[in-house]
């Protein structure tokens, strides 16, 4: 007979430890499933304020792009006149009425310089460089008296001229220039001043404004003679900016209208002279003060005139 198997043990009941998790493991479970909710929604919840924020620091704008809110109603509230900014350059309309009203103060400019003749003219203005007119008919009310030719001029020569002169600037060079073209007009000229730009330019002592002068006011030509006064004022009104006297003589004659041109360097130098100054320009009493482009104008009204 076959022998009985031997009967098996019975097997050992699992011990709590391995039937259910540790208290500990089951709650760090519980504290990770539970905390990750509050923490996410606390993220998001910050991240919704900031943008937020941002949206409220920025202006509303309208379909057309333009601000509302504060900076719409604080731009609404200045005038219109303060809003729109101006060309920094006269426009033509204003460029005419501006002359119109030099014009009308004084209808018949010219030259504060004294003289009887062409030649007269040319030795006034050769001598005016860096002097006053003033100055200048001071010198030649002496002068021309005794010698007012080419011929003259060229015989009473370098040193019987300079005590003539000798209260003006630059007086020794002068003299000598003065002398210098003379005897030119006088060789290739006839004794004549010449009517030409070049033949002016190629005399001794004589430069661009010099010649624009002298055709100007002696020949009738619509130049510009462009000195310290008018560069200021053209780029202070806006009229012809311009780096240097070229580019502003340049500009004048683009932008005047013809019927200006030819007096129109006379009005310019005299508002140089004596409205449009360099240190302190007399703003109060400027007759295109509203038309100017300068900023930095005299303050002040202009003092009632009296009855």
């Amino acid at each position: 007979m076959p022998k009985p198997l031997p009967a098996k043990s019975p097997a050992k009941p699992a011990s709590a430890a391995a039937r259910t998790p540790s208290k500990n493991v089951a709650a760090k479970k519980f504290a990770a499933a539970t905390d990750a909710k509050p923490k996410s929604a606390t993220v998001k919840s910050a991240a919704k304020k900031a943008v937020a924020k941002k949206v409220a620091k920025k202006p509303a704008r309208t379909l057309g792009g333009t601000s509302t809110g504060k900076a719409a109603s604080k731009s609404a509230s200045k005038p219109a006149a303060q809003r729109e900014k101006r060309s920094a350059r006269l426009s033509p309309p204003e460029i005419g009425e501006m002359f119109s009203r030099l014009q009308s103060l004084n209808p018949h400019p010219t030259t504060e310089l004294e003289y009887s003749s062409p030649y007269e003219l040319l030795v006034a203005v050769a001598l005016s460089a860096q002097a006053t007119d003033v100055g200048v008919n001071k010198a030649t009310r002496k002068l021309f008296p005794i010698a007012n030719t080419p011929r003259q001029i060229a015989a009473l020569g370098v040193d019987g001229l300079k005590p003539y002169i000798a209260t003006i600037g630059l007086f020794n060079t002068k003299a000598a220039n003065v002398v210098a073209l003379s005897q030119q007009l006088i060789d290739l000229h006839g004794g004549e001043v010449p009517r030409d730009r070049a033949a002016l330019e190629a005399l001794p002592g004589v430069g661009r404004k010099t010649a624009n002068v002298v055709l100007n006011t002696a020949f009738g030509e619509p130049t510009i003679a462009v000195d310290t006064h008018i560069f200021r004022v053209s780029n202070r009104t806006g009229l012809a900016p311009g780096k240097d006297v070229v580019a502003v003589e340049q500009g004048l004659l683009k932008v005047v209208p013809e019927r200006y041109l030819q007096d129109a360097h006379h009005w310019l130098i005299l508002h140089g002279r004596y409205v449009c100054k360099a240190r302190k320009p007399d703003c109060p009493h400027c007759v295109i003060r509203d038309l100017c482009r300068f900023q930095d104008k005299t303050p002040g009204d202009p003092e009632p005139v009296a009855a």
